[in-house]
């Protein structure tokens, strides 16, 4: 009888083992700290689909450990890496069109963004997307503003002569058209380069203001208000082939995930802006408000240069431009 026991309670350990290693592992990464609201979207698609017990686990490796923070969509489409939560500008090199999801003064505010999500822009950006055997599990915009090092940087005459970081080449060519000299980096570097004398300004999402502790760097906080120019598309992505290759229920789990984690990203993001000022009084900084005219001036300047070479470098620009901003 013991040794019946001992049979039984051996086939059982076998047959755990045999399920555990069986479980299908997907690997995502993304460049933020496990504090970040994009870590928060990744770990809850991780833990939703963990629950649904489908054998399939979800690894992150956040705080840019696997790859570095602008190079992760060519793995992705390459089938190297599994799924990425990703500013899809950064992509802008392969895909030129994904520039667009970083353009000055697009997007108005989170609900607009929304909107953007599930238009027909969208899914003309997602049909490139799945040229590179990618797809998007979870939309998200993000929006933010300006630091400065030593002033406060509202209007476009601000920016001039200083060296500054922005995400994404159309930002880029704003504000060398307000007079900016540029510095390329990702978020993860603006808080050294602020330190070691590199930047005078910068803009990126709330989020990575509050995540890189950059309020420790700087005089001056211009954030995402009434008035936002910053709005960023930040989604989770996945490689195409490697969902396909899933069960339906392994399928059918992330999506359900996936859903949850899109209207909690809203949500989240909307409450960033607030609680990004919070953190920046907290620390000592002063806020300052950028005005419907400031923005108008950005706007005009935007035009001239970032819509512009937007057009005359894509093929189908235009018609994607106006698609964006045929969205109410």
């Amino acid at each position: 009888m013991k040794h019946t026991l001992k049979a039984a309670v051996a086939a059982t350990a076998l047959f755990a083992l045999a399920g555990a290693a069986s479980a299908t592992e997907l690997r995502l990464s993304h460049q933020w700290s496990n504090k970040d609201i994009r870590h928060q979207v990744a770990q809850m698609v991780a833990d939703e689909v963990a629950a649904a017990d489908v054998d399939l686990d979800i690894k992150i490796f956040g705080s840019k450990s696997l790859f570095k923070p602008r190079e992760q969509y060519k793995p992705l489409s390459r089938g190297q890496l599994d799924m990425t939560v990703f500013p899809l500008s950064y992509a802008g090199g392969q895909q030129p069109a994904f520039n667009l999801t970083l353009m000055p003064g697009l997007v108005k505010n989170h609900d607009h963004a929304a909107r953007l999500n599930n238009s027909e822009f969208m899914a003309a950006l997602e049909e490139k997307m799945a040229d590179d055997d990618v797809m998007v599990l979870v939309h998200g915009y993000l929006a933010g503003g300006f630091v400065g090092k030593d002033k406060c940087i509202t209007k476009p005459s601000d920016v001039e002569g200083l060296q500054t970081r922005a995400a994404g080449k159309a930002f880029e060519q704003m504000l060398a058209g307000a007079g900016a000299s540029i510095a390329s980096m990702a978020s993860s570097e603006i808080y050294n380069a602020m330190q070691t004398g590199v930047l005078n300004a910068a803009n990126t999402s709330s989020s990575s203001f509050v995540s890189f502790r950059v309020y420790e760097q700087v005089a001056c906080y211009t954030p995402a208000a009434d008035v936002a120019l910053w709005f960023m598309y930040q989604p989770l992505l996945m490689n195409k082939s490697k969902f396909e290759s899933l069960t339906d229920e392994q399928q059918a789990a992330l999506m359900a995930a996936a859903e949850k984690a899109e209207a909690f990203y809203l949500e989240e993001a909307k409450k960033q802006d607030a609680a990004s000022v919070e953190v920046f009084q907290n620390a000592g900084v002063e806020i300052a408000t950028m005005s419907q005219e400031d923005f108008d001036a950005w706007r005009a300047i935007a035009q001239e240069t970032s819509y512009a070479s937007f057009v005359a470098d894509v093929p189908d620009g235009q018609a994607l431009l106006d698609m964006a901003l045929s969205v109410d």
